[in-house]
């Protein structure tokens, strides 16, 4: 079979596509069905509930079971959790469960499919790939692929419920279709792990990690990973929020259009990342979060102006820093990790980076005690904070 990566990407990029489509409708949520702006942001950063499950316990049974069952059962959820979002926009408590077994399933792309796609991107699978690109492929493919995933589900997402007809039902159906295409590609993948008999005979040995105590793991991918999803949140969720009431009847598309330039920026820049990195002596990530840093001011000084225009600008700027950080640190967990080890790890690293997306829950509950461009200074400054940590990090781990 040729390009069987491309392939597995497939379920990544469909169940990208579940956990993203419904940011843009945060907007719709609130008009539509009256929900509060607090309740709203409960329900993007529930599936962090089903996330880190997702990540953490899929990840010990694929490497019992083989990535491929997995990673199928992961699209299959992701598809369920648009049916419930579809069935219950009316009732808070099935937006959750919709929320969080959607949240499962990303954490299942994320754990096991990136792994997958890292050793589907093997010589034994990818042959023709030349060595110098295997170093970045692994890491480079799965991560396109679920950035792509995340941005498009969103702009298709927010341009039907704008300009289609059953705004909170055709969205999901959309994505009902998508999934059920993706699993008859992926059936057809082959397993890449190759002997999972030799498992721990108890699944709680088998979640332990190691490796998560590694000084490198722990003094330079640690204090980056939560910015990746905090800022990312960021762009697509708290700049459309406080830009809702300038927009008025457009807010819905602005917000879509946020969405998609955020992570259509971070999809753009994953490529550059390998080089960024050889140029930078390995410091892409540290680059990533000067970035952020520059983002996080901008969105600050745009929640007291309220420009549409910066606020675009300074989403780009976060989707740039996502991207870089992304691709950079999960380079960082494949040269920790080995074969028995990858999908642990990285579900640790994804654990860890999605933390950060509950940054705008927290900042909508401070927001009754400090206006929103005070809290995104302070957010800024404790940014700085862990960017010089990592620089530190970076220079006492050096080999």
């Amino acid at each position: 079979m040729r390009r069987p990566w491309l392939r597995a990407c497939s379920a990544l990029f469909a169940i990208a596509w579940g956990g993203n489509h419904f940011t843009p409708l945060l907007h719709l949520y609130e008009v539509m069905f009256h929900y509060s702006a607090v309740a709203v942001d409960v329900f993007l950063g529930t599936y962090v509930a089903g996330l880190v499950p997702g990540l953490l316990v899929g990840g010990a049974l694929s490497d019992r079971h083989g990535r491929r069952p997995i990673v199928m059962a992961g699209v299959l959820l992701s598809a369920a959790a648009s049916v419930v979002l579809a069935a219950g926009a009316a009732s808070g408590f099935a937006l959750c469960v919709g929320r969080c077994l959607a949240g499962t399933s990303v954490g299942i792309a994320m754990s096991v499919g990136t792994s997958w796609v890292k050793e589907l991107s093997g010589p034994r699978f990818d042959p023709a790939l030349s060595p110098e690109r295997r170093t970045s492929a692994g890491a480079r493919r799965p991560a396109l692929a679920l950035t792509l995933g995340f941005g498009l589900g969103a702009g298709v997402a927010g341009s039907l419920a704008q300009w289609g007809p059953l705004p909170s039902l055709l969205p999901y159906a959309v994505h009902v279709l998508l999934a059920l295409a993706s699993l008859a590609l992926v059936v057809r993948v082959p397993e890449s792990t190759v002997d999972v008999s030799s498992r721990p005979a108890s699944l709680w040995e088998d979640l332990r990690v190691p490796l998560a105590g590694h000084r490198r793991f722990v003094r330079v991918v640690l204090p980056a990973a939560p910015w990746i999803f905090a800022t990312a949140g960021i762009g697509y969720a708290v700049i459309p929020l406080l830009e809702a009431p300038v927009m008025g009847q457009w807010a819905l598309a602005y917000a879509t259009g946020l969405t998609v330039l955020t992570l259509g920026i971070g999809a753009l820049v994953q490529p550059l990342v390998p080089r960024l990195n050889a140029l930078t002596r390995g410091r892409a990530g540290l680059v990533g979060l000067g970035a952020m840093l520059l983002g996080l001011l901008a969105a600050a000084e745009n929640a007291v102006a309220l420009s549409p225009w910066l606020g675009a600008l300074a989403a780009a700027v976060l989707g740039a820093a996502y991207g870089t950080c992304l691709v950079s640190g999960l380079g960082e967990v494949q040269s920790i990790a080995g074969p028995e080890d990858l999908a642990g790890l990285t579900g640790v690293y994804y654990s860890l980076s999605y933390i950060g997306f509950l940054l705008p829950i927290v900042l909508a509950g401070l927001a009754g005690f400090a206006p929103y461009g005070v809290l995104l200074l302070g957010v800024a400054v404790v940014c700085l904070v862990c960017l010089v940590a990592v620089a530190r990090g970076l220079r006492t781990t050096a080999a």
